[in-house]
């Protein structure tokens, strides 16, 4: 039979659904997530109906969108059935199998990633074709095992073990499609490649390669880095069925109204690129630039809960901003500010600015970068101290209030950064245009490594 496989990216995330044209109408879906808008339109492209929506575990950084296919699709939800899902499914136990009326997907149990973690192989009537592994097996790497409970990290990271290895028994030439890839806090694959096979993970996963369980779980281990506190709290609202969602657009409110959420606890979030929130914003906003890693930072940025209130540009699509917040469960978008800064200077109200400048800016200043721990050890500005971003919703008015340049690797981060230092009551903050690289280039002087 003949069948085509394509991946849906969403770059922000680092994640990967397929979606599988079963050759008579129908398709599969595979690890969708709750923003179905590019995998319908390739659904629609191909004039096929999504007859399956697989789920490999309980996602931490995305709502998935199966209950959503279901409803809206009549998709067939499958999934794990230790899972313990509350809403319709299919729940599968290892080796079970899914006729797909021609294809075939057989259930394999891969813990680790989550305890009820699965891979789905997809098989034709002579040979496995691919396995959808998730966040078992990814490339070059696998997923990590901290997400269930922190007294269950190093059990995981086990299973963990056994898992890759289960998968790694399979032919040489079966491909690999992953969820998880480059960008993901679920991991951090080296390289760009999103799909391989399992003879190029044999031959080059330093995972696979590791020469005991012992020596695998402390590699795993060492390599996690921090997380958003999302992560913590999705798995769950997957388990009991994200709600039904739909529309692309919020409320409109004035001014007056903005002042009134705001003295009531609601969070003004900024998504304007960085120049033109550094040139006027609403007080105590915080910036969150419109791009594809939107989700990401406002899930870190902003408490779960919170009423938030967008400020964005004319040409910015609230349509994006609503989509991305709502696949990481953030739908508690109230409303935007009518007319934006503008109509908010209109109506007398008063304005904060952060400025940004060049490496000049960097002379004899003291530094604070914001990137991941990694980014930090792979090459700093000497002498440049360390916090990581996501720390700031907690360490904000522990950094000192003395005249500082923040920096990331290009703007966008740091930008959030001061925008949350100012709202702490910070002054004297100076955002730099660009980064390391910058530096180098500009200098000529050499960054420091590690540690």
């Amino acid at each position: 039979m003949s069948f085509s496989i394509t991946p849906v990216v969403d770059k922000g995330l680092g994640n990967s659904a397929y979606l599988v044209d079963l050759a008579d109408g129908r398709a599969l879906a595979v690890d969708a997530s709750r923003d179905l808008r590019a995998l319908r339109a390739e659904a629609d492209r191909r004039g096929l109906r999504i007859a399956y929506a697989a789920d490999t575990h309980l996602h931490a950084d995305f709502l998935t969108g199966a209950v959503q296919l279901a409803a809206d699709d009549g998709a067939t939800v499958l999934a794990s059935r230790a899972g313990d899902r509350l809403f319709p499914h299919r729940g599968l136990t290892d080796g079970d199998e899914v006729d797909l009326g021609g294809l075939r997907l057989r259930t394999l149990a891969t813990p680790g990633h989550t305890h009820e973690h699965i891979a789905f192989e997809l098989l034709d009537d002579r040979r496995t074709l691919g396995v959808f592994t998730g966040g078992s097996l990814i490339v070059g790497s696998a997923a990590r095992t901290d997400l269930v409970s922190p007294d269950r990290t190093e059990e995981l990271a086990r299973a963990q073990y056994r898992s890759l290895r289960r998968l790694a028994e399979l032919d040489d030439d079966v491909a690999v499609w992953p969820t998880h890839g480059a960008g993901s806090f679920c991991s951090a694959p080296p390289g760009s490649e999103r799909t391989t096979t399992i003879g190029a993970e044999r031959a080059t996963n330093s995972l696979l390669r590791a020469d005991s369980e012992d020596t695998f779980v402390k590699q795993l281990l060492d390599s996690l880095g921090s997380f958003p506190p999302y992560f913590l709290t999705l798995g769950e609202i997957n388990r009991r069925g994200p709600e039904l969602v739909k529309g692309e657009n919020f409320p409109v409110l004035t001014a007056d109204e903005v002042v009134r959420l705001r003295a009531s606890g609601a969070q003004v979030v900024d998504v304007r690129p960085v120049r033109d929130f550094a040139d006027a914003h609403v007080p105590g906003s915080v910036s969150i630039p419109l791009r594809p890693v939107f989700a990401t930072w406002l899930g870190w940025l902003v408490d779960a809960g919170t009423p938030i209130v967008i400020v964005r540009d004319a040409d910015q699509d609230p349509g994006e901003i609503l989509w991305q917040a709502r696949k990481v469960g953030y739908d508690q978008i109230v409303g935007e500010l009518d007319g934006g800064v503008a109509a908010w200077i209109a109506a007398g109200e008063p304005t904060g600015s952060i400025p940004v400048a060049g490496v000049e800016a960097l002379d004899g200043a003291r530094v604070l970068d914001i990137r991941q721990h990694n980014e930090y050890r792979a090459g700093h500005l000497p002498g440049a101290e360390h916090l990581e971003l996501g720390a700031l919703i907690d360490h904000a008015r522990d950094v000192p209030n003395e005249p500082l340049v923040v920096m990331c690797g290009h703007g966008e981060r740091a930008m959030s950064a001061a925008s949350m230092l100012a709202r702490a009551g910070r002054r004297d903050i100076t955002v730099l245009e660009g980064g390391p690289d910058d530096w180098v280039d500009q200098t000529g002087n050499a960054l420091e490594v590690g540690p």
